[in-house]
């Protein structure tokens, strides 16, 4: 049976995982890596929110909209944070963590009509597109091909979604 002595050594014990890239690559592209993760995490409850409180004609549409682009949100969060760590760093641990890392900002209205919901996505999701670009120049910039790769698919996902936004908040003429 190990001793407490042991598990507290245990727990206090860097985690190193092997990488061809160097301790500044590593530093470098964790930091850059986290600041998205917690912007992922930031617009999923986003995303979730609104797709909880949204109401009126389209309420089925943009419900199944919100649900649909929040499941892919959230899906990128993993390959986000295992690419961190196969690169050797660490991740985010906490909603506290998340909180100091964050650039999106939270929307803790107690409504928010259905075309300001459909707008602020839009926006939150062109920014994530804008961090997701300085993020594969970090990436880039070490090589870190591997990480680049995921990150144009991810780029291509949020433009999507960006796009079914906009056309979703289209009054239907050219306005």
């Amino acid at each position: 049976m190990a001793s407490a002595k042991d598990a507290k050594a245990r727990q206090a014990a860097p985690i190193v995982t092997p990488t061809s890239l160097g301790a500044n690559a590593t530093r470098d592209i964790a930091g850059a890596m986290n600041a998205l993760l917690a912007d992922l995490f930031a617009l999923y409850l986003k995303t979730k929110n609104f797709h909880w409180h949204v109401s009126g004609p389209h309420f089925r549409d943009y419900h199944l909209l919100m649900d649909e682009q929040a499941d892919q949100i959230f899906a990128t969060t993993d390959g986000v944070a295992e690419r961190v760590r196969k690169l050797g760093g660490t991740t985010i641990h906490s909603i506290g963590h998340i909180a100091r890392l964050q650039r999106l900002k939270d929307n803790d209205a107690d409504y928010v009509t259905p075309a300001d919901m459909l707008a602020e996505l839009r926006e939150d999701n062109l920014a994530l597109v804008s961090s997701l670009r300085q993020t594969h120049g970090v990436c880039g910039e070490h090589g870190d091909v591997a990480s680049t790769s995921m990150i144009e698919v991810w780029i291509d996902e949020a433009e999507r979604r960006v796009w079914f936004l906009f056309e979703a908040g289209r009054r239907g003429d050219s306005g």
